[in-house]
C-alpha cells in the first residue's frame, strides 16, 4: 500500500531521479531546509512497508501564495478583493522507474486533498502551479487548470473545482 507522508529524514532524498536535475537538486538539497525555514512543505510517495531509508516514488512541495486577482480570468476576479490568497504546487516529480504509471496523478489528487485541509483551516481560492513548459502545462490542462491571462504557464484551479473533483474520486486517498 502506498501512502503520501511529510519529507522526513526517514526518506531516501539521495536515491532519487525523476529525470530533472532541477527537480532532484530541490529534493535532496532544498526541500527540508524550506520546511525548517516555514517557506514550504514537501509530500513524499512512499510504500507503507518501506524500511529506511524509505524510497521516494514521487514528490510535491506546497507554500502559500498571494496573488493580485485581476490576474485571475475576468469571471474569477470579478467576485474578489483585489488581493486574494492561494497555494502554490511548487513542484511535483516522479522517480523515472515509476513514471507512466498514473502516481503523478496519485500525487496531484494528494496535493487536491492537502489544499482542502489548509482552506478548511485558513481558506484560500484554488491552487496555482508554474508549468516548465508547453507539456506540463497540458498535463495539469486534462485536470481543470486554466491558464492565467497573463502567463499562459501559470495555472489555476479554483476550489470548487478542486471540490468537485475531489467529490468525483470520492475524496479517496491516492495509491
Amino acid at each position: 500500500m502506498r501512502k503520501i507522508e511529510l519529507l522526513t529524514k526517514a526518506h531516501d532524498r539521495a536515491g532519487f531521479d525523476c529525470g530533472s536535475e532541477p527537480l532532484n537538486s530541490f529534493l535532496k538539497q532544498t526541500a527540508r531546509q524550506h520546511a525548517e525555514r516555514g517557506i514550504s512543505r514537501t509530500f513524499v510517495l512512499i510504500e507503507e512497508a518501506a524500511i529506511e531509508p524509505k524510497q521516494i516514488l514521487g514528490f510535491f512541495s506546497l507554500n502559500l501564495c498571494q496573488i493580485k486577482s485581476d490576474s485571475l480570468t475576468p469571471e474569477e476576479a470579478k467576485r474578489l478583493p483585489r488581493d486574494v490568497s492561494g497555494i502554490r504546487l511548487g513542484r511535483l516529480a516522479v522517480a523515472k522507474e515509476f513514471q507512466r504509471q498514473g502516481i503523478g496523478r496519485s500525487l496531484l489528487v494528494g496535493a487536491l486533498a492537502k489544499f482542502m485541509e489548509i482552506f478548511h483551516a485558513a481558506g484560500g481560492i484554488g491552487l496555482f502551479v508554474d508549468a516548465k513548459d508547453q507539456a506540463a502545462r497540458r498535463y495539469y490542462e486534462q485536470f481543470g487548470f486554466v491558464s492565467l491571462p497573463s502567463n499562459v504557464l501559470e495555472l489555476f484551479l479554483p476550489v470548487r473545482s478542486i471540490q468537485e473533483a475531489l467529490a468525483d474520486l470520492g475524496q479517496r486517498k491516492p495509491n
